[in-house]
């Protein structure tokens, strides 16, 4: 069992990887849209090789290349990267997760109206940050649309949109447009960095064949080098020109190991941009100044349903019978620490056909587990504070296992509560029931799962929680 300490927002970090997978009936807990990157690669060029890469500007360049650095999550340290761009006369569009905003290491409204005063843009990235197509239509409504009144209430022009894990379909697509947003981008659509990408285009068209999923290369993580940084400039430079969208999660040393890089390759880079931007090779922009289009006045989502009466299972899909991509509709991915994690659905489960497989290697800390979408009220439990709620799951592992549980507060941040005993492993189906202490004053929301902190196996079904009062 741990502690507290150790797991305060394990669950919200670890579950905001970009882009939802491909693989048929696996959940990934952090992935890219069309391949997964191992955790913890730290590939970066080193000064003295920097120091080698050339300024000059691409001879026989294409017309009318155009690049918008966007900003993901709205992380405390991308304060950095704005100074940079101010410096250097550049501007950036912010996509902002509402629910974070004045949480503890992402911006604060102080921040996004500085940022937005500097001439950048400030765009919709839902409230918390869920797998949007896993959620029920409701629940995605109130996600994008939610997230944008709240920065239209803060002051801003909010017309540019960004899918959290760059998971979209059809039905989502129309959301965002019925949300009142002029755009959204994707991931993974153009060429990057990545040899199997090659046969992509090099960059999306101005206007974007689909300005609902505009095509943007995989986000930065931390393998990418200045060289790589360049190339994705370059190649459309000297090929087809068009729209380069570079996306930037933390601009740190010592945060999240994969989707960071440094301040100082941050500020090469953004050196460089700007030196074409003097040479006349590129325009830089922000997304809006890419679309275009008048800000569309302000959509409100349904609201969130009241908590189920008394004696009804709070859980939806408890038995995960309804697949959404393959993914158990209303359930997500989560964990912490370094280990990988493999999601699956697999058949037969304890009862009805599915029951969902966890499977961890290359474990040397934290833990991974299945758990309610951490939303606003669509898919996680509503909860009422000084109540007491008893869960109940089906399991069956190879190591031991217990109820980890985290709770909304504020405007949708989620943060570690606590956690049951730890039951030893079981090689048959067995049920574990547990009662919650009184859940906490100011929280309004419930998400818990059966964690696994060894490499092994663990395969649930069959979930639920009631609500037993004060």
């Amino acid at each position: 069992m741990r502690t507290t300490d150790e797991h305060q927002g394990a669950a919200v970090s670890r579950l905001k990887g970009r882009a939802r997978p491909d693989v048929p009936g696996i959940l990934l807990a952090k992935h890219f849209r069309k391949r997964w990157t191992a955790f913890g690669s730290t590939a970066l060029m080193v000064a003295g090789l920097l120091a080698g890469v050339g300024l000059a500007a691409p001879a026989h360049a294409a017309p009318n290349t155009v690049v918008s650095l966007t900003f993901d999550d709205g992380n405390a340290d991308q304060l950095t990267a704005e100074a940079t761009i101010k410096r250097l006369g550049l501007v950036g569009t912010f996509f902002i997760t509402t629910g974070w905003i004045d949480q503890p290491t992402y911006l604060t409204t102080a921040n996004l109206q500085q940022i937005a005063a500097d001439g950048n843009e400030i765009g919709g990235h839902t409230v918390t940050h869920p797998d949007l197509v896993s959620l029920t239509p409701a629940e995605s409504t109130r996600q994008i649309c939610d997230g944008r009144v709240a920065l239209m209430n803060m002051g801003f022009k909010v017309t540019s949109f960004a899918y959290p894990f760059a998971s979209e379909d059809p039905a989502t697509e129309a959301l965002v447009k019925q949300c009142g947003f002029n755009s959204a981008r994707g991931l993974g659509d153009t060429s990057s960095k990545d040899p199997a990408s090659a046969t992509l285009p090099a960059a999306d068209t101005i206007p974007p064949a689909n300005p609902y999923v505009t095509a943007a290369p995989d986000e930065v993580d931390s393998t990418w080098t200045l060289a790589n940084l360049e190339n994705q400039v370059t190649h459309a430079q000297t090929t087809t020109g068009g729209w380069v969208q570079l996306t930037f999660h933390h601009i740190a040393v010592g945060t999240d190991p994969t989707l960071t890089i440094t301040p100082t390759l941050f500020s090469q880079f953004a050196t460089w941009l700007a030196q074409q931007k003097t040479a006349g090779t590129v325009t830089v922009k922000t997304v809006d100044q890419v679309i275009g289009g008048t800000q569309k006045p302000a959509v409100q989502g349904p609201a969130v349903p009241p908590p189920p009466p008394p004696g009804t299972n709070m859980i939806q899909n408890p038995s995960l019978e309804t697949l959404v991509n393959t993914i158990p509709q209303c359930w997500a991915a989560g964990g912490y620490g370094t280990n990988t994690p493999t999601f699956a659905v697999v058949s037969p489960g304890h009862t009805g056909t599915n029951a969902e497989q966890l499977t961890l290697t290359g474990r040397s800390s934290g833990d991974a587990k299945l758990l309610p979408a951490l939303d606003l009220g669509g898919c996680s439990p509503t909860g009422t504070t000084g109540h007491r709620y008893q869960l109940k799951a089906w399991f069956k592992s190879t190591a031991p296992t217990q109820f980890e549980l985290y709770y909304r507060v504020g405007n949708g941040y989620w943060t570690y509560w606590t956690a049951s005993p730890l039951v030893v492993a079981a090689a048959n189906w067995t049920q574990i029931t547990w009662t919650t202490p009184p859940l906490p004053a100011g929280a309004s929301g419930i998400s818990w799962g059966l964690n696994i902190q060894a490499n092994g196996t663990i395969t649930t079904d069959d979930y639920e929680m009631y609500d037993i009062g004060p």
